[in-house]
């Protein structure tokens, strides 16, 4: 009995049921992890007063955060990838947890540090394992699954921004500890969707062990194209990291908002990267993953080229619209990975999630000294080019969207 599928036993297979309840489960729990998670740089104006910081040290918070999470996540999902653990969606959100409880009373910058440790260790148990539940409850339909699993977590970084404006800048740093009810709540959905993934657990992405694909595209072809996939992450993340970890003070500086204003534009952008999200993985699964990529960054282009020259009138739409482009690219990013290297999804998804979160956090520090150094506008007029990486995309392969679990 042969123990990997064909391309023509794939398509049949696909046709299972797509578990909306699961997806809609890990997709809360994503909005209520990354919600707590915005947090972060959305009290950066209150304490970078309180504790007299500057934008290096600002950038290095940041960096703190995304690099636990990204040097974890691809070790986790390697992990994991041969020993399934269902309830640590759970404990990696214990973790968060602990970190939001941490934060709400640091009293120096050394203790913020820890607290953004605390969140990022969270994150790196979560994102791999949420993303192979998305996989193995998407009954063949990849792209909405990994796009329903991540516009949660858009939502969440959306949302945070807003009420970190209603809640934390008016009532202080300590407010904070009211979210942990949030955490609490996640821990016990997660454990309802550990209890749904235990008897699937040796299973990947629907299929048993034993009828996993064979990888069918030449080595050489799959290490270019995951490095040009994560070419495009970090065109994108570096990108994204601009926004959200300055955004607000380059509205303050040049425009001269008020705290409260400019976050209300990040909600704005923020919203806009959940649409985009949402709509990506739908679209890829119907015209291709290659064509979304290649829309999704090169798209971006024109726009942020304009951003640095536009008026407070322009601004907001600018933002909006760069954001609904870049964030269609990530659903789709994540499927083409997956479909690159089938039987590993945790692995795949860590790798990702993880470089996606550290290229925010070293583009946080980054610019972050760039704006110390010449300016918070200068930091725009840089990042306009980043998406003009979008080209890279050209050297990407096809790949049939039946063809691999």
């Amino acid at each position: 009995m042969e123990t990997a599928l064909k391309r023509s036993d794939l398509t049949t297979l696909t046709h299972a049921n797509t578990a909306f309840k699961v997806l809609g489960a890990i997709s809360f729990s994503h909005l209520l992890n990354d919600m707590i998670q915005s947090l972060i740089p959305a009290i950066y104006p209150l304490i970078k007063n309180s504790l007299s910081l500057d934008f290096t040290q600002i950038g290095l918070i940041t960096l703190t955060f995304q690099i636990t999470a990204s040097l974890l996540q691809p070790l986790v999902g390697l992990y994991t990838d041969h020993h399934p653990l269902p309830y640590s969606l759970s404990i990696g959100i214990g973790c968060t947890l602990i970190g939001l409880i941490i934060l709400s009373f640091a009293p120096s910058y050394g203790i913020l540090l820890v607290a953004a440790a605390m969140v990022g260790t969270g994150s790196s148990v979560f994102h791999p394992e949420s993303s192979r539940v998305a996989r193995m409850a998407a009954g063949g339909r990849y792209g909405l699954a990994q796009s329903i699993f991540q516009v949660g977590g858009n939502a969440g970084s959306a949302i945070g921004p807003l009420l970190a404006a209603l809640i934390v800048v008016p009532q202080g740093q300590r407010s904070i500890a009211w979210f942990s009810i949030a955490a609490l709540i996640a821990m016990v959905v997660l454990w309802k969707v550990g209890d749904w993934y235990k008897p699937r657990r040796f299973q990947v992405g629907g299929f048993k062990k034993s009828q996993i694909p064979e990888r069918e595209l030449p080595y050489p072809t799959i290490v270019r194209s995951v490095a040009v996939l994560l070419g495009l992450i970090f065109s994108k993340n570096f990108y994204t990291a601009s926004i959200t970890s300055y955004y607000m003070f380059y509205l303050i500086t040049k425009f001269h908002l008020s705290i409260q204003s400019a976050q209300i534009y990040l909600f704005v952008f923020l919203s806009a990267v959940v649409l985009g999200t949402l709509l990506g993985g739908h679209i890829g699964d119907r015209i291709g993953r290659r064509q979304v990529i290649w829309v999704s960054i090169l798209g971006a282009a024109p726009f942020a080229l304009i951003l640095p020259h536009a008026d407070l009138a322009w601004t907001g739409p600018l933002t909006f619209v760069i954001g609904f482009i870049l964030a269609s690219a990530f659903p789709a990013i994540i499927v083409f990975a997956q479909e690159l290297l089938p039987g590993k999804v945790g692995m795949v998804s860590g790798l990702f999630y993880g470089f996606a979160f550290g290229m925010g956090g070293v583009g946080a520090a980054v610019l972050g000294k760039l704006a110390d150094m010449y300016g918070i506008e200068y930091v725009y007029q840089i990042c306009a080019y980043l998406p003009l990486l979008g080209l890279l995309t050209v050297f990407l392969p096809n790949i049939k969207r039946a063809s691999l679990a």
